[in-house]
């Protein structure tokens, strides 16, 4: 069967009437679909996702087209309009030294260069100009509940040690009195 799935993208609307299907991808590698065998599809009414040969790939601009295997019709694609889908895990590709995925921060402690804790890791946000981490706040800290938005950039973002599940971040100046 298949290890845990990962959400990679949502299908958004048909394309022409054999079949195919636009997609919004939440990966930052938009040839993945190229090398991929298939995806999981979570189609409605359905209690598992069902897996997908990808029988092409083609581009349109920035969308990229999908044709998946028994999707043959403008109705079959319609069917799955608004569907989340999904790789293996295994089908996710090695990440050189330093490089880690989004998933495998989520709930590292957030400290600052001095060693204060903020809070920790709630998400990351990849659908912006320049990613922004949000860093849920702890209880009683200067700022209330609100969730702090770190900027993505090297000189905020200083060090992200896996192995101790650490964040160590330099905040921009006057980031806290917002």
């Amino acid at each position: 069967m298949y290890n845990k799935l990962i959400e990679i993208g949502k299908i958004t609307s048909p394309v022409g009437l054999k079949g195919e299907v636009k997609i919004i991808s939440y990966s930052d590698e938009p040839d993945r679909f190229e090398y991929l065998e298939g995806v999981f599809v979570k189609e409605r009414g359905e209690a598992e996702p069902v897996f997908r040969e990808i029988e092409g790939v083609r581009y349109k601009g920035p969308s990229i087209i999908l044709k998946l295997e028994g999707i043959d019709d403008r109705n079959a694609s319609e069917a799955v309009r608004a569907c989340d889908i999904f790789i293996d895990e295994d089908d996710l590709p090695e990440l050189e030294e330093g490089r880690y995925y989004v998933r495998d921060i989520i709930g590292f402690d957030v400290r600052t260069e001095e060693g204060t804790l903020l809070g920790r890791l709630k998400d990351v946000q990849t659908n912006t100009a320049q990613d922004l981490y949000v860093v849920k706040r702890e209880e009683g800290s200067a700022g209330g509940n609100r969730d702090l938005l770190v900027p993505g950039a090297p000189e905020f973002i200083r060090k992200v040690d896996v192995e101790m599940g650490v964040i160590t971040v330099r905040l921009p100046d006057g980031l806290l009195e917002l």
